[in-house]
């Protein structure tokens, strides 16, 4: 089976494609890659071993109407493009995760027959795919309220959030090892995604005595790349302490982090929370307020409501609130054991599989 996984914009949007992808080739199938020339995803779809093939595409600002004329344009040069292409590799079914790339790749597929998958991340359907799946023939969810309103319910099944393998082949002795954190020890993994959080950076410094104060306790402090010289400059960590607090501009190893950790504060993106659930990792949430519908909160929202997480908004991380959160989630054995227990029942370790059996279930229609 030949299959053309797509997607562009975000890390959100690539990591579950090439987890599908990683699980597709395991099956023996072919799979080729549709994205952007400037996006993420020209980096690290190669990097992957996927053939990759770019399309130009853009969105349009809505403050600039004429904006659309442009996009437009670039949506009907690459569904022409991506026509001849399809002609070439005979693809049996295309899977969409979302960016305006997917929208001339579907809108092809839909032209010359071949059946879409559309999969939403998040518990807010992005308008790719929303727009997609109007005529998919199957919509993949990670969330079911995702769909309420918006999908054909005949269509929708919940597959989850795939996650990449390399996240769960990571072990804790390796992560530890790593790290260099005792085997005894709690670990705190602090991050706020791909270019880090300020509000979370300065509540956890200003937390730091506190927390140094529990002997047992290291933390592995993300900051974002452009945070990095401030938050050290605010910790003004000594050598002893910078023993049990580490702080990096941004980790290329975060399975292995994640999976040495006993917690995690972090921001409430798709991809954070995939990977937070398969290893079942129990959290302190902080949705970042700007996403766009603020789907974050949303997706926040089904995790706390489950019991596999606390959840504080970004405008209250600097005060005694977050402090209590984080003292509790550290301190408490009991609590940290409930959220794993409860991160467990989303099911996300089967997540690519269940996903690759809906590729393959509309491939064969």
């Amino acid at each position: 089976m030949n299959v053309v996984v797509s997607g562009g914009g975000t890390a959100g949007h690539i990591n579950p494609a090439l987890a599908l992808a990683d699980e597709l080739a395991r099956r023996g199938h072919t799979v080729y890659f549709a994205g952007t020339p400037q996006g993420v995803e020209s980096r690290l779809v190669p990097q992957a071993g996927v053939p990759f093939t770019a399309f130009e595409a853009a969105g349009f600002n809505r403050s600039h109407p004429a904006s659309i004329f442009h996009a437009v344009k670039l949506i009907a040069a690459s569904t022409r493009k991506a026509k001849q292409w399809f002609a070439e590799i005979k693809p049996d079914v295309v899977v969409c995760f979302g960016g305006y790339v997917c929208i001339p790749v579907g809108r092809a597929a839909e032209q010359m027959g071949v059946p879409v998958v559309v999969h939403e991340q998040n518990s807010i359907m992005g308008m790719a795919n929303k727009y997609l799946a109007k005529k998919a023939a199957r919509v993949a969810l990670t969330y079911e309220v995702a769909g309420r309103g918006t999908v054909d319910p005949a269509k929708a099944v919940v597959t989850g959030n795939p996650v990449r393998r390399s996240v769960f082949d990571a072990t804790r002795e390796t992560g530890r090892a790593y790290a260099g954190v005792p085997d005894d020890a709690l670990m705190l993994v602090v991050f706020g995604g791909s270019l880090g959080a300020r509000h979370i950076n300065t509540a956890l410094a200003a937390c730091k005595a506190d927390l140094l104060a529990r002997p047992n306790l290291y933390v592995r402090h993300i900051t974002g790349p452009k945070e990095l010289d401030a938050v050290t400059a605010q910790l003004a960590l000594t050598d002893e302490e910078a023993k049990r607090w580490t702080v990096v501009g941004y980790e290329d190893r975060m399975g292995q982090v994640l999976a040495a950790c006993d917690m995690v504060v972090s921001r409430a993106g798709a991809t954070s929370l995939a990977e937070i659930s398969a290893l079942q990792i129990p959290a302190l949430l902080v949705p970042y307020p700007y996403a766009t519908a603020n789907h974050q909160a949303t997706n926040a929202r089904e995790y706390v409501a489950a019991g596999a997480a606390f959840e504080i908004d970004d405008d209250k991380v600097e005060t005694p609130e977050f402090a209590r959160l984080l003292g509790q989630l550290v301190d408490d054995a009991s609590v940290r054991e409930r959220m794993r227990a409860a991160a467990a029942s989303f099911e996300t370790g089967d997540a690519a599989a269940k996903l690759a059996d809906v590729v393959s279930q509309a491939a064969k229609r």
